[in-house]
């Protein structure tokens, strides 16, 4: 095992990863930028490392100044959290060409995963079931493209290939709007990747967005640990995610997750990874894999009590995977609400000081979060600033403790949106379950403030 582990991230999850690192008596080095000098964990931090100026270019993206903090520190391994670096194939590798384990999978299987269309031509092989599409990247003919798009079948939607995070894709309708809408989209995928390349699938109308997580040792074991649903979004951002995913059979579960497994042993993938899919109409329908730990995965370690970060730390380090797949039980329902220094109806950040900051508690109850009172949330990054979860037998009791929890809450000094998550835990659709992913962004259009 490590003596020593770098956490090349911050926020929430650099807290979490340092708490894992605690439990396996494992020292974590925190790195940090200027503005975030004074986070909760750096305060923590049996060393921390100043790696430069607020802007993320300059510090959490600056893969020297993290190589750097490394080696002066006599790190073992860095673990990239999410976000940043830590779907980076030139990082991944920089770091072990540096001589530190990377906490994550090879570089080659980012590289693989990372390009979209890689990505679903290896899951076809593979036999994950994938949206109808082209075969690859997009030609430049207007013809051929005109032509791919009519044997797909309107609307279609264009896609980066190098994209995530809800960006570089546009909904194509009619054929006039085609043309323009490819050229679009290639000329931003450029500047916002470094990849002009597109490909096409096939717009699926009302699709639940469901993803399955997995764990994967380099002795080329691998195990599913059930599903989550994550359709509860807004601009293709998740605001709620819960586990298991609300009536769907297990035995499509587990003939997914079964491929999913293969897959990861196809390509040798090691450490956590997700696999996200579009269901419709009983079908499971691949779009990408994230190569990484996921926001939502306290949802996942609550219903099979199984810790991701501590197991990640672990199969990187050489061990064998603790568990098979028959020891993987999934018990009960949880929920997580994305807590966001933001107005809770126009989605605009409000950054700034937090006055008072009262958590909740009780049984079956989780706040990962990194925030205090009079911490000062800093306008540069993400305006999550932390994750209510909660556990129960049932999905009725989980949604019992969420609104327990959401009412206990308070944030003072900004706006939050609290007072959304409190409506949508008492909306009458979302309480039945199974909202497809336009649900919520019709919902704040019908409840515009």
């Amino acid at each position: 095992m490590f003596k020593k582990i770098l956490v090349a991230n911050r926020g929430e999850i650099a807290l979490r990863i340092q708490r894992a690192c605690s439990e396996l008596g494992i020292k974590a080095v925190m790195v940090y930028s200027e503005a975030d000098r004074d986070a909760k964990y750096i305060k923590l931090a049996e060393e921390a490392v100043c790696i430069g100026p607020a802007a993320s270019a300059l510090s959490y993206l600056n893969m020297p100044a993290i190589i750097s903090a490394a080696e002066v520190t006599d790190a073992e391994a860095i673990h990239p959290g999410y976000g940043f670096l830590s779907e980076n194939a030139d990082f991944a590798e920089r770091v072990e060409r540096s001589g530190f384990q990377f906490i994550g999978p090879t570089p080659e299987s980012i590289r693989i995963m990372g390009d979209k269309v890689a990505a679903k031509q290896t899951m076809i092989k593979a036999g994950v079931p994938c949206v109808p599409g082209s075969e690859g990247e997009l030609p430049d003919d207007p013809v051929q493209i005109k032509y791919i798009a009519k044997s797909i079948g309107y609307p279609i939607i264009i896609k980066a290939a190098g994209g995530g995070g809800g960006r570089g894709m546009r909904v194509v309708h009619t054929e006039a709007a085609l043309i323009n809408a490819v050229a679009m989209t290639k000329s931003e995928a450029g500047s916002a990747f470094g990849n002009p390349a597109v490909y096409m699938e096939k717009y699926l109308q009302n699709p639940r967005h469901v993803e399955i997580q997995i764990l994967a040792d380099k002795y080329k074991n691998a195990v599913y640990l059930g599903e989550r649903d994550c359709s509860m979004q807004r601009r293709h951002q998740k605001v709620i995610e819960e586990a298991p995913a609300p009536g769907i059979p297990r035995k499509i579960i587990e003939r997914v997750g079964e491929r999913c497994v293969a897959a990861c042993k196809k390509i040798g993938y090691r450490g956590a990874g997700t696999f996200e899919f579009l269901y419709e109409d009983g079908e499971f329908y691949f779009i990408e894999m994230n190569t990484r730990v996921q926001v939502e995965h306290p949802v996942t370690e609550l219903t099979t009590g199984v810790d991701i970060v501590k197991t990640q730390i672990m199969v990187a380090a050489g061990e064998k995977l603790p568990f098979t797949q028959r020891q993987v039980q999934i018990r009960g329902h949880a929920i997580e609400c994305r807590l966001n220094a933001e107005d809770a109806y126009k989605c605009i950040p409000s950054p700034g000081r937090i006055t008072l900051w009262h958590p909740p508690g009780g049984p079956g109850v989780r706040v990962d979060s990194h925030i205090y009172t009079n911490y000062y949330v800093p306008p540069y990054y993400d305006s999550m600033i932390g994750k209510l979860i909660t556990h129960g037998d049932t999905r009725e009791q989980a949604l019992a403790r969420m609104r327990t929890a959401l009412g206990e809450t308070v944030v003072e000094g900004i706006n939050t949106n609290l007072p959304l998550h409190r409506e949508l835990m008492v909306d009458a659709q979302f309480m039945t379950g199974g909202t497809n992913i336009h649900y919520l962004e019709g919902w704040l259009v019908n409840h515009a403030r």
